[in-house]
């Protein structure tokens, strides 16, 4: 039997994945649980990604890739003279109040590189690229690192927590990191 031609089977797979992580959490992706979502055979999903490391390192790719793209275009729309400040406050507002399922799949696969460590290049490589982002607003890298720093933790508290978001305590809070000694 001759096999057939599926170019894009490889992209159906990753999509598949990112949708059982979204959907069920990281704990229900496997080889089996992919190929289920993509409507391949079991074998393709083994044949694209040798593990399931593979596999998740790819769904984290694709799934920063979009994120850092609509970070950095939001960022370049705003007004040059915005404040750091403002800026991180409106993305984490921003963030929180929009799809918030996929923030929370955001974080899940980032966090997975605690336990992953195939994963961790990748995380790296998305936290570099928010410090260039976020360097575009102020005058050194480690305010930009810092910036990043409280965002990141200052997300996963909503996330994780029922308070409102509070624009005036966040804006307060990364005014402290950003104003300098």
């Amino acid at each position: 039997m001759p096999r057939r031609h599926d170019p894009g089977r490889r992209d159906r797979i990753v999509d598949a994945a990112i949708r059982v992580v979204a959907g069920r959490g990281i704990g229900a992706l496997s080889h089996r649980s992919a190929a289920a979502e993509a409507d391949v055979p079991l074998g393709s999903t083994t044949y694209h990604f040798k593990t399931l490391d593979d596999l998740l390192v790819e769904a984290l790719r694709r799934t920063a890739r979009g994120w850092l793209d609509v970070m950095s275009e939001w960022e370049r729309g705003l007004p040059d003279d915005l404040p750091l400040a403002g800026f991180l406050t409106r993305m984490a507002e921003e963030s929180l109040t929009g799809d918030r399922a996929r923030l929370e799949l955001e974080y899940e696969l980032y966090a997975a590189g605690l336990r992953r460590p195939a994963l961790r290049p990748v995380v790296a490589e998305c936290v570099e690229e928010m410090v260039a982002i976020t360097r575009r607003r102020t005058p050194d890298e480690a305010t930009a690192r810092a910036a990043v720093a409280l965002i990141d933790g200052l997300l996963l508290q909503y996330l994780l927590s029922d308070r409102p978001f509070d624009r005036d305590a966040v804006r307060a809070a990364v005014s402290r990191i950003t104003a300098g000694p």
